[in-house]
């Protein structure tokens, strides 16, 4: 009775997991990321150059981006036309920008990005859960198998299929659940992993790291009664990030609510674009940072600009 309910416990979360991951539809940016029918008219009237950059720039002065190409350019989307926020890729099989992007998975069909990766955590790991279960069980009758201890019927080499099955599955998982594991812990995407987030300042490969606990409360939310469910607990909108580790940027509002300050490492400075409240009050709980220092780090550090050129980045 007690191995009937587990089994069915595990199932069912098993069950529900893959199924959100599979339907909860990718999030995409919001409509304050794309361009406006003048800026998109102006963008393809006006040759490659300072002209486009003027545009872009206009376009993203009021964002709370803080991630660039390679080259230096704002990161701009030429099929969705779009600015593209922080951590979203455009998915070539998708064929649209996604919010916080990990990977495009075809074993559930559907892109793994900020609305649905919580739900891909779990389903890796109810799954594990579920295979580790039915391999422990049918241990023993997979042992009675090659001892000859079982009856002489069909069913014995379905046990044996079964515990071998279940074996795989466990040692496949278990590395890919794993590697997600890691990846929470550290605040990365599978494609952060391959290419870093670029700042103006420098390339950053843990820029969007907050330490392990926050980085864990980003994906799971606050309330821990919602972790192990596969309820949507996120936070945030998925269009902005906190991060300690971009340089002031002069072209940009100044944060409400003292964000803008230093920390006590001299070489960064907080974020100068407004973060949305819900991803804000992660940076609440850190020590207060003086408007003195901050002033003092501004003169110190410098205010650099470098020129923007456009890059379609896909």
């Amino acid at each position: 009775v007690v191995c009937l309910v587990a089994y069915h416990i595990f199932f069912m979360l098993f069950v529900w997991s893959y199924w959100k991951t599979i339907f909860t539809l990718p999030m995409n940016p919001s409509k304050e990321f794309h361009l406006s029918y003048s800026d998109k008219e102006c963008l393809e009237r006006e040759p490659r150059g300072e002209s486009q950059q003027e545009v872009l720039r206009r376009a993203a002065k009021d964002l709370p981006i803080y991630t660039r190409t390679m080259s230096g350019a704002i990161r701009y989307c030429d099929r969705c036309h779009l600015v593209k926020p922080d951590r979203c890729h455009h998915c070539s099989v998708c064929d649209k920008c996604i919010l916080k992007m990990d990977h495009h998975c075809p074993w559930v069909n559907n892109c793994v990005g900020f609305s649905n990766y919580k739900f891909f955590l779990l389903f890796l790991a109810y799954s594990l859960l579920y295979c580790l279960f039915i391999a422990a069980t049918d241990l023993q009758y997979f042992i009675k198998f090659w001892t000859n201890g079982l009856p002489d019927t069909q069913a014995k080499f379905h046990i044996m299929f079964l515990f071998f099955a279940a074996a795989m599955f466990s040692v496949s998982l278990s590395s890919l659940f794993g590697y997600h594991c890691w990846l929470v812990s550290k605040n990365k995407s599978t494609l952060e992993v391959f290419r870093a987030p670029i700042f103006r300042h420098r390339t950053d490969k843990n820029g969007f790291s907050l330490g392990f606990s926050k980085n864990l409360r980003q994906v799971f939310g606050d309330e821990k009664k919602y972790w192990l469910l596969p309820v949507f607990s996120s936070l945030g909108d998925g269009c902005s990030f906190p991060t300690c580790l971009v340089n002031q940027d002069p072209e940009q509002a100044s944060t409400p609510g003292g964000l803008n300050s230093t920390s006590k490492n001299e070489n960064h400075l907080f974020p100068a674009k407004p973060l949305r409240d819900s991803q804000s009050h992660l940076l609440t709980d850190t020590p207060s940072w003086s408007e003195a220092s901050a002033k003092a780090e501004k003169d110190k550090v410098g205010m650099s600009n470098p020129a923007l050129t456009m890059e379609n980045e896909t």
